[in-house]
């Protein structure tokens, strides 16, 4: 099969190759699945590029998400299962084989039908953004009736959450953005009101569009770099939903966190709960069937660019969701 690789970390021209490897074969429980588009996610490039660590695999095919067509079946696994187009999620999730290749073996609980309506490309998108979006929104009680503040508006993550907490019945949601351009597609996909992060004051804009109360919950990307808005931009008992840090720490302050009954819940799309997957896949799928979700890819690339695809991810260019072609 075609597939891309590395065997040591680093720059995404220096390590990322590709070539051919053997095509797999599913162990009892899992289905094979030829994969026609592979999503490339931001974790998936800090993976990759992760300075001064190590692989603990000698060879790995990266990328969790991806869709496609299962062609193959473990024991265990119903045949009529074959033929079957699906979106897959977990790929190179404590594995070392991920979705940037023609083929895949992954748990069969893995691989979702993928409605007929959405084409490869939107369920390689699915996995990280769209799960990570409806953890975000759901959790504890969920958003109807509340004020949400989306950090990142135009991102994949928060594309897809401003949608679900418009279709969930949040009352009013705001997100930050940090151009017109990301203004109006955070806008387009349901946000009251953007906030320029670059130019204005966060958290004295929340207290104006809220009348001094502050917002109920927080869906945060980057909790290291945002902390500082937390307290100030939730009313008392808020909720930040936090699924991403760019630094490995961060600090809060405990007094006015605890004088307004405050909560962050941290979590991790990988880690959710065999049932909590199931929630948020069959919720998603609803939401493709009725032509309720839209997914914004800013770029497609063949196999062969990977490295290509890795930089305009990481360079911050792509406004949306990055995708490997490989049918």
């Amino acid at each position: 099969m075609r597939a891309a690789w590395y065997t040591k970390m680093g720059p995404a021209r220096e390590v990322l190759q590709t070539g051919t490897l053997p095509d797999p074969q599913p162990a009892p429980g899992e289905v094979r699945v030829r994969i026609h588009a592979s999503g490339v996610n931001p974790s998936d490039v800090k993976a990759r590029a992760a300075p001064g660590r190590n692989s603990v695999y000698p060879r790995v095919i990266p990328h969790s998400d991806g869709a496609g067509v299962i062609d193959a079946v473990g024991d265990g696994v119903e045949r009529s299962r074959i033929g079957s187009r699906v979106w897959v999620f977990n790929g190179q999730w404590k594995r070392a084989e991920g979705t940037a290749a023609e083929f895949i073996c992954l748990p069969a609980g893995f691989a979702i039908p993928l409605p007929e309506a959405s084409d490869f490309a939107t369920g390689a998108c699915l996995g990280i953004p769209a799960l990570t979006a409806w953890r975000a929104v759901s959790m504890m009680g969920g958003v109807a009736g509340q004020t949400v503040l989306v950090s990142g508006g135009a991102g994949a993550v928060s594309h897809h959450a401003i949608q679900m907490a418009r279709l969930s019945g949040a009352k009013s949601i705001f997100t930050t953005i940090s151009s017109p351009e990301k203004a109006e597609i955070a806008r387009a996909a349901g946000a009251d009101a953007c906030i320029n992060y670059r130019s204005e004051d966060v958290a004295a804009r929340i207290r104006d569009l809220t009348d001094g109360q502050g917002v109920d919950r927080v869906i945060e990307l980057d909790i290291a770099g945002n902390a500082r808005f937390i307290p100030d931009v939730l009313k008392p008992g808020g909720l930040a939903a936090v699924y991403g840090s760019n630094q490995p720490t961060f600090t809060l302050p405990f007094m006015p966190m605890i004088v307004k009954n405050l909560t962050i819940a941290c979590f991790i799309v990988y880690e959710l709960s065999p049932e909590q997957r199931r929630q948020g896949a069959a919720y998603i799928n609803g939401l493709l069937e009725a032509g309720r979700l839209q997914t914004r890819i800013a770029g497609r690339f063949p196999l062969e660019q990977i490295a290509e695809a890795h930089e305009a991810v990481e360079s911050g260019r792509a406004i949306g969701n990055v995708v490997l072609d490989l049918a």
